[in-house]
């Protein structure tokens, strides 16, 4: 039966010997099963058959487009591949530069590393040698944004607090925060799109030349991301992270002014741990 042209199986759809449903499927598995006749011959078998099942949607309305203006059916498909062909080739390429983008994005984060060791810096120990509880307590809460469950645990046993004492602190200000947490995750998110949209427009220029229509084009795209890139960047840089005096401070259950003293006495020692190491 397949040995037929398209253009019988279309008068005999037309004559009502086919039904619509019936002429379709002669249609896809013609263009399945004769790679050949159409102008897709060089391609790769898998490839071809990919094309084919993604262009079997747009199948119905190119039938329904099809006007007999003197060029046969057969041939008007064959013009239908080259064009749909183009379009289709376009969107894999596109596809497959965002995976590579997006792969060489992500390639950092899967190296190997080593967990920080965990210290008591000198900064932290009072002028007697004690170690300074509510002054080590008011740093964690302060960068509660970095302090995983796991690294309270092995602080809590250096400072004498039991962990579930301040791993529920942790959550307490993690809990006043959730709202500024998630406007601040969501804003990496889209600085994370915005990034990836940037090395897809990169990409995609190496691969015309600099005299073309479309890469000036597309290299002003590229320039107009990278700006939206970089207020982006700049406005999660200005963004407060970390947890207000005050919310530590009700946490704690003492005075803001205890903890702005506490955090300005670490900030002081540590400018001068700084400044000696750089003298040393």
């Amino acid at each position: 039966m397949l040995q037929q042209s398209l253009n019988k199986f279309y008068s005999d759809y037309l004559s009502g010997e086919l039904s619509r449903n019936s002429f379709e499927g002669i249609v896809y598995n013609y263009l399945f099963s004769h790679q050949g006749k159409t102008i897709l011959g060089h391609w790769r078998r898998d490839a071809y058959e990919d094309y084919v099942s993604w262009f079997y949607p747009r199948l119905q309305r190119s039938i329904d487009a099809y006007k007999d203006v003197g060029s046969s059916f057969e041939a008007y498909i064959g013009k239908i591949i080259c064009v749909s062909s183009k379009e289709y080739r376009a969107r894999i390429t596109s596809h497959e530069l965002t995976e590579y983008s997006a792969w060489s994005a992500q390639v950092p984060d899967l190296y190997a590393h080593e967990e920080t060791p965990v210290y008591i810096s000198n900064s932290i120990i009072d002028n007697k040698g004690r170690k300074n509880t509510r002054r080590i307590l008011a740093l964690i809460l302060k960068c509660y944004y970095y302090v995983s469950d796991d690294f309270a645990e092995t602080i809590a046993k250096q400072i004498g607090i039991d962990s579930k004492e301040l791993i529920d602190m942790l959550n307490e200000i993690r809990s006043t925060r959730q709202k500024r947490d998630d406007e601040i995750f969501y804003m990496k998110e889209k600085i994370h799109t915005q990034f990836l949209r940037c090395l897809v427009y990169e990409k995609k220029l190496s691969l015309l030349n600099d005299n073309e229509i479309s890469y000036l084009r597309l290299k002003t795209k590229l320039d107009k991301a990278r700006q939206t890139l970089e207020k982006m960047r700049e406005r999660l840089k200005n963004t407060r992270k970390e947890a207000t005096n005050h919310q530590i401070a009700e946490i704690i259950g003492t005075t803001k002014g205890t903890i702005d003293a506490s955090l300005y006495k670490l900030k002081t020692k540590w400018k001068q741990m700084a400044k000696n190491a750089d003298l040393n």
